[in-house]
């Protein structure tokens, strides 16, 4: 079940606001230029911000995601990439050449759906394509830093992050969101934090061969970015 940040569709209308500018996102163009990618499936696509650059790009593009809030916004956005409401575990017959998760999608897997969402790619890429992710690498203990209440506005929504739990490999937060009409939705959210060498293992078990880990530019030793092939 998608958390209420992006379910909830008072929730998904502000998400781009708070998101702010996604520069995290060019690492994942620049890699896709360097694959020669043509056709990109990307998983948990949220409102289609980045499936909307590949799209200018001139690629062949599917954007995936559960949260149909999130998706319809997507929607609204370009009707150039095809928009599924659903997970990786369900798609059409596909062959593309790349297919990418970005920011925190691979760490909202906490359990086999983890290796059921791999499986579910590999069945979607072409021989020899590629899958590219990013997931923060539990040793820095990010998470620390959460643990002092944050807050912050825009347009007139107040956001609130607070850390609820640290169970590792699982790190539980809240965001609450205060509206001018005085609406008040809080969204509760987990990642999973794993190593390199349990993603490593894993992604050989779903039948990748790892050929690449790279530091994310704009969080440098904090994540890996993972270049598999399948």
């Amino acid at each position: 079940m998608p958390d209420a940040l992006f379910a909830d569709p008072r929730l998904a209308g502000i998400y781009d606001l708070f998101d702010g500018a996604r520069d995290d996102l060019t690492l994942y163009l620049e890699i896709a230029d360097e694959l020669g990618a043509s056709s990109v499936l990307d998983v948990g696509c949220g409102t289609g911000c980045f499936a909307t650059s590949l799209a200018d790009s001139g690629r062949t593009v599917v954007g995936v995601d559960p949260a149909l809030a999130s998706l319809e916004i997507a929607r609204a956005k370009d009707s150039r990439v095809t928009w599924i409401h659903g997970d990786a575990t369900g798609l059409p017959e596909l062959q593309v050449d790349l297919a990418t998760m970005t920011a925190n999608v691979a760490q909202v897997f906490l359990g086999e759906d983890w290796e059921l969402t791999l499986r579910g790619i590999h069945a979607a890429l072409r021989p020899g394509g590629h899958l590219v992710f990013e997931t923060r690498r539990p040793e820095r203990r990010v998470w620390e830093g959460w643990r002092v209440t944050t807050q912050r506005t825009r347009d007139g929504v107040t956001e609130r992050r607070e850390l609820l739990g640290v169970d590792l490999p699982f790190v539980s937060f809240r965001h609450t969101y205060r509206f001018p009409d005085g609406a008040e939705i809080a969204s509760d959210s987990t990642l999973r934090f794993r190593s390199r060498e349990e993603v490593e293992e894993s992604l050989a078990g779903c039948g990748f061969e790892v050929v690449d880990v790279r530091d994310a530019p704009d969080r440098q030793g904090f994540e890996y970015v993972f270049i598999a092939r399948k």
